[in-house]
């Protein structure tokens, strides 16, 4: 699907590691360049044509954001350098702010590190108790959620979809409970907002993290949405150029409205230009039709990897965009090098979800996580090298 839509695909390439970052199409490499060769200037800086074409080009994009996610609001979009650098402005910005010694964070062992140090440093810092949700079969239950929740619980903080196993999560059914009980929910959307519709407003997320990487778009760049009452009170954890109003040698300072305020210094102008073409160009896909594809790929991969005997698959029977699998015996990471010499890209090791293993009871896996450009006929030829693989070692070594 699209295929010809990007570049990198004139090389010899099977590319199945979209969970780490996606490809990047035509349309936003040129207006990256567009922007850095003929109309460069700052943004909310300038008061002449060219500044004033990126001031207009950059809160366009602000706007597809918000369409995009179906926020009340663009002053709820605020830009960030990514999910990881969103997810520590909840933590340190707000959190850091509302929560009392004694107050509980909910979260499971299946989160990305992002999801998880923030929460983990502030246990520390303030003496909040940071509790796990038990898996059930590795997944999420409405069910565990309602039992881990205590009068202390102030904030659940999961992702939508997991960077592993890909299992999705019962948001709506979690955000009506979080709205029941007063809770805080937090999102991480890393993996979900780039492969499935989102709606932050039926879902009842109340902060969500995702970054543009994962999802065609440049490096760098990504979103932290929050209910506008909720930005109003989060703090800058940045302060600087663009988002003052005022400040004197006194020590006043005030600071101007969302979402400048959370935007200090100068932004990465030329990635949410690019970023702009990218919505554009999955708005004209259709996020459903991304996601039917990708299960399709999933559900084909699983059905050949099972013909293997001496392949193992971790998560057969969850339905999404990854696949989790080892060769029986094998170290992740020499799989991976085994297959790189046929020029399939597959991630190996415990791709940031550490504690995960204490569930999995597998430290390491590869997983091959699959975007719309893939194909069922670079799944057979990842199939046919793993059914050679009892030459890996001769390769390998």
């Amino acid at each position: 699907m699209n295929r010809e839509d990007f570049p990198i695909f004139q090389e010899e390439l099977i590319y199945f590691d979209n969970g780490a970052t996606t490809l990047k199409p035509q349309c936003m490499i040129d207006a990256m360049v567009e922007y850095y060769s003929k109309y460069t200037a700052n943004a909310h800086r300038g008061d002449y044509d060219n500044s004033l074409k990126v001031d207009l080009l950059y809160e366009e994009v602000r706007d597809k954001v918000r369409d995009l996610i179906h926020a009340k609001s663009s002053k709820e979009i605020i830009f960030t350098s990514g999910t990881t650098d969103s997810l520590n402005r909840i933590v340190f910005g707000y959190m850091r702010y509302r929560l009392q010694p004694g107050d509980e964070v909910l979260i499971t062992k299946a989160e990305h590190a992002s999801n998880i140090l923030p929460w983990q440093l502030l246990e520390k810092e303030i003496g909040i108790y940071v509790r796990y949700i038990p898996l059930d079969r590795h997944l999420v239950t409405v069910e565990n959620v309602m039992n881990s929740i205590t009068p202390k619980t102030k904030v659940i903080s999961l992702a939508q979809i997991t960077n592993v196993l890909g299992d999705e999560r019962p948001i709506k059914e979690i955000g009506k409970i979080c709205r029941d009980h007063g809770i805080c929910l937090v999102v991480d959307g890393a993996q979900s907002v780039p492969h499935i519709p989102v709606n932050v407003d039926e879902l009842g997320i109340d902060f969500l993290a995702f970054s543009a990487h994962k999802m065609l778009g440049p490096t760098g760049l990504g979103v932290l949405y929050g209910k506008e009452e909720l930005l109003e009170e989060l703090r800058p954890t940045v302060v600087g150029g663009g988002m003052n109003a005022t400040f004197d040698s006194e020590g006043n300072l005030e600071y101007k409205s969302l979402p400048s305020r959370l935007e200090a210094g100068t932004p990465h102008i030329a990635g949410v230009i690019g970023f702009g073409k990218v919505l554009d160009y999955l708005m004209s896909i259709g996020m459903e039709n991304i996601s039917k594809h990708e299960k399709m790929l999933k559900e084909y991969c699983v059905s050949e990897l099972q013909k293997i005997p001496n392949i193992l698959v971790y998560n057969a029977d969850i339905p999404g965009s990854n696949v989790a699998f080892n060769i029986d015996q094998v170290f992740s990471q020499d799989t991976a090098v085994y297959l790189n010499h046929y020029h399939i890209c597959v991630r190996a090791g415990n791709h940031c979800a550490k504690i995960l293993k204490e569930d999995l009871l597998v430290k390491n896996t590869c997983r091959a996580s699959f975007y719309f450009y893939n194909t069922k006929e670079e799944i057979d030829q990842m199939v046919k090298v793993l059914k050679a693989s009892e030459n890996i070692f001769k390769i390998v070594l």
